[in-house]
C-alpha cells in the first residue's frame, strides 16, 4: 500500500473538474426561477383572431390616408402629459384615443383618451412609460381611422402617419 496517497478531496483536480458543472447549476437555478415566474409577452393568446382582424386594421389605416390626416405627439418632460396636434381633419373628432404599445411587454401597454383644448390640439394625462422604444397608435374615439408611429422614449415627441405612405 502506498503511504504517500492522499484523500481525493485534498487534490485540486477533482475540484477543478467539478467547478464547471457547479457553476452551471448555480446559474441555472435563478434562470429557471425567472423563466417560470414571468410570462412570455411576445405570444398573444388570441393570435388567430388578431390575424383575422388585420384586414380591419388595414382598412382603418386606409381611411386615415383618404382623409389626409397626420399628427404630431408632444410630451411633457416627465412624460406624464401628452399633447397631440392633429392636421387634415375637416370634421375634428370629439376625442382621440392614444395607444402606447410596449415592444415586448403587453402588461405595460396603455390607452389614453385625449380631449380637445384648442382646434386640432388634444391633451391628456398618462402614466410615465418606461423602456426605450414604443409603438404608438392614434385613432378617433369610434376607431373609424387609425395612424401609427414609433417613439423612442429619450425623444420628446413622435410623428404619426397613416401606414403605407
Amino acid at each position: 500500500m502506498n503511504s504517500n496517497a492522499t484523500s481525493w478531496w485534498r487534490e485540486p483536480w477533482p475540484w477543478i473538474l467539478m467547478s464547471g458543472p457547479m457553476a452551471v447549476i448555480a446559474a441555472g437555478v435563478p434562470t429557471m426561477f425567472w423563466a417560470f415566474s414571468t410570462t412570455d409577452g411576445l405570444v398573444a393568446e388570441d393570435y388567430y383572431n388578431q390575424g383575422l382582424a388585420i384586414n380591419r386594421t388595414i382598412a382603418r389605416d386606409e381611411r386615415a390616408r383618404t382623409l389626409g390626416l397626420s399628427a404630431t405627439l408632444q410630451l411633457s418632460e416627465s412624460h406624464t402629459h401628452a399633447r397631440v396636434f392633429l392636421r387634415g381633419a375637416a370634421d375634428p373628432p370629439p376625442r382621440l384615443r392614444l395607444s402606447l404599445i410596449h415592444r415586448t411587454r403587453a402588461g405595460e401597454d396603455q390607452e389614453v383618451l385625449l380631449s380637445p383644448t384648442a382646434p386640432g390640439v388634444y391633451e391628456g394625462a398618462l402614466a410615465a412609460p418606461r423602456g426605450a422604444s414604443w409603438r404608438l397608435g392614434l385613432s378617433d374615439e369610434a376607431r373609424a381611422w387609425r395612424m401609427s408611429g414609433d417613439w423612442p422614449v429619450d425623444e420628446g415627441g413622435a410623428a404619426f402617419e397613416p401606414a403605407g405612405r
